[in-house]
């Protein structure tokens, strides 16, 4: 191990911000000191601070000024000017999903269900070059936080693609619940979309980063999704919905359900679902159809503990697993769900490279291919699923 102590900043104070510290706990391949905070509403970072014992900053530069990497944990529509920022400052920059995207013209009445698709994505790509370009002219990298890229399961299936030589044929991928208790995400000016951005970039990222796998251990680069044909829904949305209380129907101008065929380079194809149509809790997994092999990645749920609880009240204060309706019955309980879905390997993984080095698998190539194929998608959709081409950069 690398003995330099590596210097830590958190932007944002939220959701994000706790998991990512949370996780930063159980780094163990680099020696790292959390050096302090910064957000633009002082009493949520004085709240944080004191909670995990770190120095408030209420200016962006002098955090930077003291950091080797920074942790950016604020709303999607903030990530490209914080990155390029840290950039410039030469600093490491590890970046919630989703990368960017398009999040309107800052108009009162923009509305996510009639603006241009063609400016969506025209406004995303300058978006994703803008990032890419600072990188380029920085000592520091960019460092994309997909948790699925590092979820075991998809690590075990990375190895198994590089030691067997495998084409990976068809991938069949999902994440799907009842739908987001955030108020935000209903609203695309916030949130950047729907189901497609919200959940369909777990799978889409883990489905693309195993074909960058594959190229690169067998010719020396990665294989690039090439085209997309996409559908989206507004289900609860509809006048004809029955709500009967289980699915969440306050979204305001984004979809609830997005279904993706994508073709790579290679003529090799995945197809992707994500809804907040599902009950029962969150549906994660990722299916791998190979020349030599097929994996099921069970991320969320998976029957590694199984409990049967006859009274819902008995497990009131028991975390059972993300969005499940109901404790009682049957329940495939996660026994460490940060565990499944990969956050402690991600924060290794990137504390790794930055100590020692090594390629960073998240990284801004795949950043850059996941949001260039999300919103190709969203233009697809407006135009009933025609095949389009996506911009590889």
């Amino acid at each position: 191990m690398n003995n330099q102590i590596i210097k830590v900043g958190i932007i944002g104070t939220g959701f994000a911000a706790r998991f990512h510290m949370e996780a930063l706990k159980r780094v163990y391949s680099a020696k790292i000191n959390v050096e302090g905070a910064y957000s633009k509403n002082p009493e949520k970072l004085e709240s944080f601070s004191k909670e995990y014992q770190i120095k408030a900053f209420d200016d962006i530069d002098n955090l930077f000024n003291v950091c080797d990497v920074v942790h950016i944990c604020t709303p999607p529509v903030t990530h490209e000017p914080i990155v390029i920022a840290a950039l410039k400052k030469n600093k490491h920059v590890i970046v919630e999903k989703p990368f960017t995207g398009y999040f309107g013209d800052q108009s009162e009445n923009f509305s996510g269900d009639t603006f241009s698709r063609e400016v969506g994505l025209e406004k995303t790509l300058e978006s994703i070059k803008r990032m890419l370009d600072a990188e380029k002219n920085s000592k520091g990298l960019i460092m994309y936080a997909e948790n699925w890229v590092y979820a075991p399961a998809i690590q075990k299936e990375r190895e198994v693609i590089e030691k067997t030589d495998a084409q990976i044929l068809w991938i069949q991928g999902q994440q799907s619940h009842s739908g987001s208790h955030s108020k935000d995400y209903g609203i695309w000016k916030l949130s950047g979309g729907g189901s497609l951005m919200g959940k369909g970039v777990h799978p889409l990222t883990a489905a693309i980063y195993l074909k960058h796998v594959e190229g690169i251990s067998r010719d020396g680069k990665p294989i690039h999704p090439k085209t997309i044909s996409a559908r989206v829904h507004a289900i609860t949305r509809m006048d004809t919905y029955k709500n009967e209380g289980h699915l969440k129907d306050t979204y305001t101008d984004i979809e609830d359900y997005a279904s993706l065929h994508v073709v790579f380079e290679d003529g090799t194809i995945a197809d992707i679902i994500a809804s907040e149509l599902v009950h029962g809790g969150v549906k994660n997994h990722l299916e791998i159809h190979a020349n030599n092999h097929r994996t099921i990645c069970n991320i969320t749920p998976n029957n590694a503990m199984q409990t049967y609880n006859p009274v819902d009240e008995n497990f009131h204060d028991i975390y059972v697993v993300e969005k499940t309706g109901t404790k009682q019955g049957w329940s495939n309980i996660s026994p460490d769900e940060a565990w499944f879905n990969g956050y402690q390997h991600e924060m290794d993984a990137f504390y790794n490279s930055v100590a020692n080095n090594t390629p960073i698998q998240s990284n801004s190539s795949l950043a850059a291919d996941v949001m260039a194929t999300i919103y190709t998608g969203y233009l697809s959709a407006s135009k009933q699923g025609i095949e389009l081409p996506i911009t590889i950069f």
